[in-house]
């Protein structure tokens, strides 16, 4: 069952918010705030699994109130102002629903997040043989014996793997550090290359698969080392 809150300043939008949740079997929707501050207390004292969350609220904005919350705690921003779609999702939330919410919106994003929420629980089933990367609102798996390389696309990372490419919205940094370091190494400041895939190293490129990567001297020597200490 996922925890859920709803924060709105209109007594009208969190009615419908409750209607909605009622029909809904997998969310318990455990408490509503018409005031964002009203609700800091609650999230840091009870276990807190979903927000649905207003943004333009006069004491304290959604915006705000999202870069307080922990990590863990999934976002679904509530608004009837479109304009705020980007800060919202680059604050990695779950969904976005425009005001007036109907029921069909509502549920989605509640699957949206039901998704998310059972991800620990696959990646335990999996060994930590795979992760799990947003694909604009989908939740994609990538088996880590699938993946070729990753490469760092402006804002977003994409994932090449033996039969298809996702393109997710994290830093190739965070990737890594996703990674077993044992299958997967960096190799440039763009790329990242599995080790098992690896064909042929050259001196300022390697073979993944049949596809060429770009190899950086800052790079080149630790792989090499690396390789070398593995025979």
């Amino acid at each position: 069952m996922i925890k859920v809150i709803a924060i709105d300043d209109e007594p009208v939008a969190l009615d419908i918010i409750r209607a909605h949740a009622e029909k809904i079997p997998f969310i318990s929707l455990d408490a509503t705030f018409l005031s964002a501050t009203d609700a800091l207390l609650y999230v840091k004292n009870e276990c807190v699994d979903l927000v649905f969350l207003d943004i333009a609220m006069p004491d304290l904005s959604g915006i705000e109130f999202a870069s307080m919350l922990n990590p863990e705690v999934q976002i679904v921003f509530t608004t009837a102002y479109p304009d705020y779609a980007l800060k919202g999702f680059e604050l990695a939330a779950t969904d976005y629903l425009l005001k007036p919410i109907n029921f069909m919106r509502f549920l989605k994003a509640c699957k949206l997040a039901e998704t998310r929420y059972q991800v620990p629980d696959v990646k335990k089933r999996v060994e930590e043989k795979a992760l799990f990367v947003k694909d604009g609102h989908d939740w994609v798996q990538i088996k880590f014996n699938n993946l070729l390389y990753a490469k760092a696309e402006d804002n977003y990372v994409g994932l090449h793997e033996t039969d298809k490419h996702t393109l997710t919205r994290i830093t190739l940094t965070e990737l890594q550090a996703k990674l077993p370091t044992d299958q997967f190494v960096r190799v440039h400041k763009s790329f990242i290359i599995s080790r098992q895939k690896i064909e042929r190293i050259e001196k300022h490129q390697v073979t993944v698969a049949g596809n060429k990567i770009p190899l950086s001297k800052l790079y080149r020597d630790q792989l090499l080392q690396d390789l070398k200490g593995e025979l």
